[in-house]
């Protein structure tokens, strides 16, 4: 059976081992992976980093949920983000990085993930957290969350972008 043949991760009975939260963000994640690799499979490099109409390209959304997943777990470990983090965010419109080099980045930053998501317990979900230069105030369940909608939000955003791309062939 193929993946695309396959329900959607959470509706797989996986990860029956993890608490309710942690796993509806890991079959996020998982689900975003699948869906990436599928609709930017056959892109070409030129494709991953068109613009059409202005819009951010595909390659900006891999590079952003790969970096945003690490940043966002920075501030549920209860960290604020390193002066690397802060560099490579501002370089993620950079137009430079194959398909190949792209996806590795995501993938690697999803499977680091798994780890760190793991790693909280039911009972830290409502620990308070901070966000950002305002420090923000949030908790490690909110982040968690943030974490699973804002990847689904820019999966949807570059599985859109790509769609133009290969309209426009």
């Amino acid at each position: 059976m193929q993946k695309s043949d396959l329900p959607e991760p959470w509706l797989r009975g996986t990860l029956n081992d993890v608490p309710a939260v942690q796993r509806a963000v890991l079959h996020a994640l998982e689900l975003a992976r699948e869906d990436l690799e599928r609709w930017c499979d056959g892109l070409s490099d030129e494709e991953l980093h068109a613009r059409p109409g202005g819009i951010a390209p595909v390659a900006f959304h891999l590079r952003h949920i790969a970096r945003s997943i690490d940043r966002l777990l920075t501030y549920a470990e209860g960290n604020q983000l390193s002066a690397e983090q802060i560099s490579v965010m501002k370089a993620e419109m950079d137009s430079r990085g194959s398909r190949n080099e792209l996806m590795a980045e995501l993938m690697v930053a999803i499977a680091k993930s798994g780890k760190r998501i793991r790693a909280f317990t039911e009972q830290q979900m409502q620990e308070e957290r901070h966000v950002g230069k305002k420090q923000l105030p949030t908790s490690v369940g909110g982040l968690l969350v943030h974490v699973a909608d804002h990847t689904q939000r820019h999966v949807g955003q570059a599985i859109t972008t790509a769609k133009i791309v290969v309209a426009q062939r």
